[in-house]
């Protein structure tokens, strides 16, 4: 008797402890989704974001930073991010980069116009990134992303109403109206309705159809712009390594130059739709002329390829034609004792006694001496063209269109670093009452590696346009 009730006191606590741990199952299971939504599974990515707190402006100015919130290294590669706006006015917008902490020329943008838009979302500017943006460590913070949107047509944007604008956030905060993406699936914010990338298909590893396809590391001695500038004061513009010349001397007449003929309109004919834009001006007085150059500054250029396709004109915009006017796009050394230019000069109405129109290509060894060798083209340039120019192994070469103009050889080839320079300058005033002639520039490419044919530059540069890269700089620094 003994035995059995000791045997039936351990089988009732044998059933209390498991009822006891079915309480516990059964209170664990109703109480988990309380304690998951206090206790929520950190996102992958966190997008924080901040601005100036002012709606209307002629810039947009959105600040990003990208953190790895996950446990696992990122590569910012496989990373998209999105800046949701509303359209003003019919016109069409750009974009450009600032300063970035991963570097500028890693950062690509596309805008978007939406499929189903909202009234707080018509369009979305889609970040990307280069290989050489490198990765993020868990936690590790892609550091600040300035960026500035703006209308072609240059008219002020009101940003009251678009999504991701928010005056508050002066300062760096998480924002869930710009959206994060990893290898195509949303992991951070909350996108429109209707928007998002298409899902990867069960099971696959592949790139998802709605993610844009990762983009490779651009190679080292690269230089690309495609001049997409909210103006002359733009401050990427100056952090990309160029600046507008408003200093005294020549060429053409003398102590002219200035800021205001440079602009970045939109221009419909036009690779991507905007252009750099040079405005040579006068009524026919020195006090009323204005000239415009665009040069690089701290990139050592000297061999390899340029490229630019140049828009010519043959008559002026605006008064009477005659001038006689030059276009130009040309490299040029600063340091007389070891001289370097390659010139491309196009006059359509001639100058210094010849007719025109003329092209004149020249591989300068001394200015001060006058030593040269060149070649005049009789030809129209009206129009767009694309120059190219290769000095790879001791042949200067200018071609136009793909067709080869002139080369140069021995001294007259480059011996040091040059700056690149786009200019539009009256060689004189041959009469009174007002005038303007623009020039324009679509794109300029530089490949300090090889020389490169017409076909191989214009596969670069559409790929480019392509993957959303405005700019790219990766010429070693001096």
């Amino acid at each position: 008797m003994g035995s059995a009730r000791s045997a039936s006191r351990r089988a009732w606590s044998a059933l209390k402890i498991l009822l006891l741990v079915l309480a516990l199952v059964a209170a664990g299971y109703l109480l988990y989704p309380v304690w998951r939504a206090a206790h929520p599974t950190p996102p992958d990515l966190t997008v924080r974001y901040r601005t100036d707190p002012t709606p209307v402006v002629a810039v947009a100015k959105p600040q990003l930073e990208i953190i790895n919130t996950s446990k696992k290294t990122v590569s910012l590669n496989d990373v998209t991010v999105r800046y949701y706006f509303t359209a003003d006015g019919g016109s069409a917008y750009g974009f450009d980069c600032v300063d970035a902490a991963v570097g500028c020329s890693n950062v690509s943008g596309t805008i978007v116009p939406m499929a189903n838009p909202t009234a707080d979302a018509t369009d979305y500017l889609e970040l990307t990134f280069a290989a050489g943006a490198g990765t993020l460590a868990p936690g590790a913070n892609s550091k600040g992303i300035s960026l500035q949107l703006f209308r072609l047509d240059h008219q002020n944007l009101n940003q009251a109403s678009d999504r991701s604008f928010n005056a508050a956030d002066t300062s760096f905060k998480p924002s869930k109206q710009v959206t994060g993406y990893l290898r195509g699936a949303l992991v951070w914010g909350q996108a429109p309705a209707g928007d998002g990338p298409a899902a990867a298909s069960p099971g696959a590893s592949a790139q998802p159809s709605g993610a844009p396809a990762p983009k490779p590391a651009v190679p080292d001695g690269v230089v690309f712009d495609n001049f997409h500038y909210s103006g002359p004061t733009d401050p990427a513009l100056i952090k990309h390594g160029w600046r507008i010349r408003t200093s005294k001397g020549g060429p053409g007449i003398a102590d002219t130059w200035s800021a205001g003929g440079v602009s970045f309109p939109g221009e419909p004919s036009a690779q991507g739709g905007q252009v750099l834009q040079l405005q040579a001006a006068t009524n026919g007085t020195k006090e009323g002329t204005t000239q415009a150059e665009v040069q690089s500054a701290n990139t050592p250029f000297l061999t390899g390829t340029y490229a630019a396709r140049i828009y010519f004109a043959d008559q002026p915009t605006s008064g009477t034609n005659g001038d006689h006017i030059n276009e130009s796009f040309y490299t040029i050394s600063p340091d007389d004792s070891l001289y370097s230019e390659l010139d491309n000069e196009y006059m359509p109405n001639g100058g210094w006694g010849s007719k025109g129109p003329v092209l004149d290509t020249t591989t300068w060894f001394s200015a001060k001496a006058g030593d040269r060798s060149t070649q005049r083209h009789n030809m129209s340039l009206q129009g767009w063209h694309t120059i190219v120019i290769t000095a790879v192994n001791g042949v200067a070469t200018y071609s136009l269109d793909g067709k080869d103009l002139f080369s140069s050889t021995g001294k007259y080839y480059p011996r040091e670093a040059m700056v690149v320079n786009f200019n539009a300058w009256f060689v004189d005033l041959p009469f009174t009452g007002p005038r303007t002639w623009d020039m324009k520039v679509n794109w300029f490419y530089y490949n300090a590696k090889q020389a490169m044919s017409l076909t191989d530059v214009q596969k670069t540069v559409t790929d480019f346009y392509g993957n959303g890269t405005n700019y790219v700089n990766t010429v070693p620094k001096p």
